[in-house]
């Protein structure tokens, strides 16, 4: 387990940004956190790496966005508003991870179906501070990732 300090929107993307550099398709990472704790801007600094960070937006009513890069996929997900994890299934959701890289904002929510290797990040804010956050970095499976 990693513990990151962000004091800032701007800490969250550009720790994103630096973590994006370790990831290869097929890896996996849950955002959990609640409303407003940076799990998007989370995604932001990621998208950032790869030079997309201009084209993002919230999949939070078409439940997931596919960005290019030139040599996969990166799939942002927003399980928020699914009704269960049949939803997720009737969607084609599994078929995803084989093919790119997905970053799955409330993915504490179909945690039960993922592949047995992934990166979870928690998000926790601070009443006192409306710019820390604390991020929690776990690992499952063979994921590995140095810090």
């Amino acid at each position: 387990m990693y513990q990151f300090i962000s004091k800032s929107e701007q800490d969250t993307i550009d720790f994103a940004s630096k973590l994006a550099e370790k990831l290869k398709p097929k890896d996996i990472i849950v955002l959990s956190g609640e409303l407003g704790s940076g799990k998007t801007k989370f995604v932001q600094g990621v998208l950032k790496h790869f030079g997309l960070e201009e084209e993002i937006s919230s999949p939070t009513f078409t439940i997931v966005n596919e960005y290019i890069t030139p040599d996969f996929p990166i799939y942002h997900f927003d399980v928020y508003r699914l009704a269960d994890i049949d939803e997720f299934y009737a969607m084609g959701g599994e078929e995803y991870f084989e093919n790119g890289i997905c970053l799955i904002e409330w993915g504490e929510m179909i945690e039960e179906i993922l592949p047995p290797n992934y990166i979870k990040v928690t998000f926790s804010k601070d009443d006192n501070d409306e710019n820390y956050r604390k991020l929690t970095i776990e690992t499952f499976g063979n994921c590995a990732l140095e810090f």
